[in-house]
């Protein structure tokens, strides 16, 4: 199911939920086929709820008594007893479990065991594990002597007995581990002993067949030994012992928890400067362990009575960290959930913040903004500078994604302000990034740069991969704004890289976007075609709704490049039904100003001219307003050249000639010397037929100006500009006809979509 449909929302109550759930269940099986097991039912309403309803779907339900299903269930029911071993399947698994199975064979004694165990295989193989040490018969004697009870919970006591106290107490507390897989380090702190007597205790356990060994040093307990467990547990230890043996539990998981995530983030102010042994030979296998555990040790959190909740709090920072690296925005709901249930201060704070990061990586961003606001206020209230310099980060991004670019400047500025510590400069080097991308939008590519290398020996410094993969992307981008094609990829290529070192399937995602477009910029359309398809793909896939957007807002411009006008526009019209639908002002801008673009091309295809472009020169003028609503002078500025070209192939020439004037200072105004000589070259084409001093003046002017353009070479011109200035040169030379109109437009000497790509801004290396 799409997760946002999944993520816990406020204010819902758990029917709501469950019932929620029930329907996208039901609703996603229709006419699929599938198998469903219902492994340990104990309830026929259980199984009913969970019997797709429109599906020719198998079910598989495994129960200790028999189910009675009603009558009506709309399925075809069939009964399949699992009895008892009989005496040559029970002698086998004994033989197997037997510590040593050279003794004298005893049927008699053998069929005792069997059904004191009730024939079920647990029983005999716990209870087998002792013989050896024990005879047949003296075990049949020994299981006997517990009396009437159940034939698992005869071999549990009997096994249970014979331990030493020390293992009989681990025994005991890995209840409180739940189902998570455990090894020495957990056991460890359960029993507050080290690691080598823990190793020996739970071998012990596992020879005694009351563990399950799952692989290398890890184990389980079965589900009947840990309710078995549980009720020694409360028989026979103290409720403080209890709470304490819990909370060095928790503290171990959150030290493990807090390694594996380490090893993405490096040394942020979330992560512990505390780095334990725990054997992890690579990136991936300790993902793959926080795969494996964490959905068992988010449940061992709701039993956590009394802990100490800076304990609990890390280890959900943890969790909820992971969450969102992952994408498992369900769980991180549920971790949300959990905190306000267990606690109303830090806890809750650095929850909610991570529920904001979500909210962004939804699309939903208005829920985020709102969200990270209150976080922020929340952390200054506690003056805790750390938390609140984090979410004023978090918060800036996500205005940076709503294109309130002055605004999330501004928050990001405040939160490298608030980290100049040197302790806190893995947490700088994220906000550095961050505000490098800003800074980029905005036309400052000099000192986006100098963020960004500044960033990336922050980011190695801690050793933080994720950063690394993040800073090297924004790198990508910053390289496609100033031309650097090969530049641009081999930075986009090393964050793919480091994404999947980290299993970053969002970010990988967003590096296929880019490195499309850099084959678009390129000029290698089918490439970009095919990889921005592919990058939409993955984005659907990690329900990323702004990756997505931005990569058909690409795709858009790719397939105008192929010819394909109307699969263009259609393209750059759903990019703008989604971004305007997420409130990202700049996205939304970006496609209304290509969508117009691509609009009034195919009406003047269609029709010989420019005189049907009303739909477009609208989206135009929308698309400045929000270029200059939200300061982005780059947009503004090409989005008035493009209103020129409309103005000037309606007759409008003097409101053409006052857009490109308006254009030449906007460009000017931030140093785009590119996007100046297009400004400046428009205005040439036009003065002859708007000049106040009438067509000989208005010629003999931009015959000067085109010199001087001509004579200002430099190297972020456009290349395709020296020729036009050449060409319009000579064709003013020949004389001006009034009546034939402007003629730039039927010449093609107008910016194309490749002329916006490039900022004309001067960086030094």
């Amino acid at each position: 199911a799409p997760r946002e449909q999944l993520l816990f929302r406020e204010r819902s109550s758990a029917d709501q939920q469950v019932k929620r759930l029930s329907e996208l269940y039901h609703q996603h099986l229709t006419g699929v086929p599938v198998t469903v097991v219902l492994d340990d039912a104990s309830d026929p309403e259980q199984v009913c709820t969970l019997v797709p309803e429109r599906s020719d779907s198998l079910v598989l339900v495994t129960a200790r008594q028999a189910l009675r299903l009603p009558p009506a269930l709309p399925a075809r029911v069939y009964d399949l007893p699992v009895e008892a071993l009989d005496a040559a399947g029970a002698e086998e698994l004994l033989g197997a479990a037997a510590e040593d199975a050279s003794g004298p064979y005893d049927a008699e004694s053998s069929e005792q065991i069997r059904q004191l165990c009730g024939g079920l295989p647990l029983a005999l193989r716990v209870a087998g594990s002792s013989l050896g040490p024990r005879s047949p018969r003296a075990l049949a004697t020994d299981l006997a002597a517990y009396g009437p009870v159940e034939p698992v919970e005869r071999a549990l006591w009997l096994r249970y007995t014979d331990q030493s106290e020390p293992a009989r107490r681990l025994l005991r507390r890995l209840a409180l581990a739940g189902r998570t897989s455990l090894g020495a380090a957990a056991a460890a702190a359960l029993l507050a002993t080290d690691e080598t007597e823990a190793n020996r205790q739970l071998a012990a356990l596992s020879r005694a067949g009351l563990l399950d060994h799952v692989r290398g040093s890890r184990y389980r307990l079965h589900d009947v030994v840990r309710a078995f467990a549980r009720a020694r547990l409360a028989d026979e230890e103290e409720p403080g012992e209890r709470t304490a043996a819990q909370e060095r539990l928790i503290a171990n998981y959150a030290e493990l928890a807090d390694s594996v995530l380490r090893l993405v983030d490096g040394n942020m102010s979330t992560r512990s400067n505390q780095f334990g042994q725990y054997g992890f030979t690579s990136l991936d296998e300790a993902l793959r362990w926080l795969d494996d555990e964490s959905s068992f040790i988010t449940a061992t959190l709701r039993h956590a009575e009394g802990v100490d909740q800076d304990t609990v709090l890390n280890l959900l920072g943890a969790l909820c960290d992971y969450c969102l690296l992952r994408g498992d925005l369900y769980r991180l709901g549920e971790i949300s959930e959990l905190a306000q249930s267990v606690d109303q201060g830090l806890l809750v704070r650095s929850v909610q913040w991570r529920t904001g990061i979500a909210a962004r990586q939804l699309g939903e961003l208005d829920k985020a903004r709102t969200t990270l606001a209150s976080v922020v206020d929340l952390y200054r209230d506690a003056h805790h500078d750390a938390g609140a310099a984090r979410a004023l980060c978090s918060l800036g991004i996500t205005l940076h994604h709503q294109g309130n670019l002055t605004d999330a400047a501004a928050k990001l500025q405040e939160a490298l302000d608030l980290q100049a510590a040197p302790e806190l400069a893995t947490d700088r080097a994220w906000t550095l990034h961050a505000l490098a991308a800003v800074q980029r939008d905005r036309a400052r590519l000099a000192e986006a740069l100098e963020l960004l290398t500044e960033s990336l020996v922050l980011h190695r410094a801690g050793e933080s991969v994720h950063g690394q993969a993040w800073a090297h992307f924004q790198l990508g981008q910053l390289h496609l704004r100033m031309g650097d094609v090969p530049g641009a990829e081999s930075d986009l290529r090393v964050a793919l890289d480091l994404y999947g070192r980290t299993q970053d399937a969002r970010g990988e995602a967003w590096a296929l976007t880019q490195l499309a477009r850099a084959r678009l910029v390129d000029g290698d359309v089918s490439a970009a075609v095919e990889g921005l398809r592919r990058a939409e793909t993955r984005h659907r896939e990690n329900a990323d709704a702004r990756g997505k957007a931005w990569s058909i807002y690409y795709l858009g411009q790719a397939l105008e490049e192929t010819g394909a006008l109307d699969q263009s526009v259609r393209a750059l019209e759903r990019s703008r039904t989604m971004f305007s639908r997420m409130r990202d002002v700049y996205g939304l801008a970006c496609a209304r100003h290509h969508s117009a673009r691509v609009t009034r091309d195919q009406r003047a295809a269609q029709t010989g001219s420019l005189r049907n472009s009303g739909f477009a020169r609208q989206l135009l003028v929308d698309a400045r307003a929000d270029f200059q609503r939200i300061g982005v002078g780059h947009g503004e500025a090409w989005t008035c050249l493009e209103l020129a070209v409309v103005d000037a192939g309606n007759a409008r020439t003097p409101q053409a000639l006052a857009l490109c004037d308006e254009a030449a200072a906007l460009f000017a105004g931030y140093g785009d010397r590119r996007g100046e000589d297009w400004a400046r070259f428009l205005r040439c084409t036009l003065l002859p037929y708007a000049a106040p001093g009438g067509v000989e003046i208005g010629t003999a002017v931009a015959q000067e100006e085109l010199t001087q353009l001509s004579r200002a070479r430099h190297p972020a011109r456009d290349t395709k500009l020296d020729d036009y200035v050449d060409a319009y040169q000579l064709l003013l030379e020949r004389g001006v006809q009034l009546e034939a109109g402007w003629q730039a437009w039927r010449l093609g000497m107008v910016p194309g979509r490749q002329a916006r790509e490039v900022m004309g801004v001067a960086v030094t290396a």
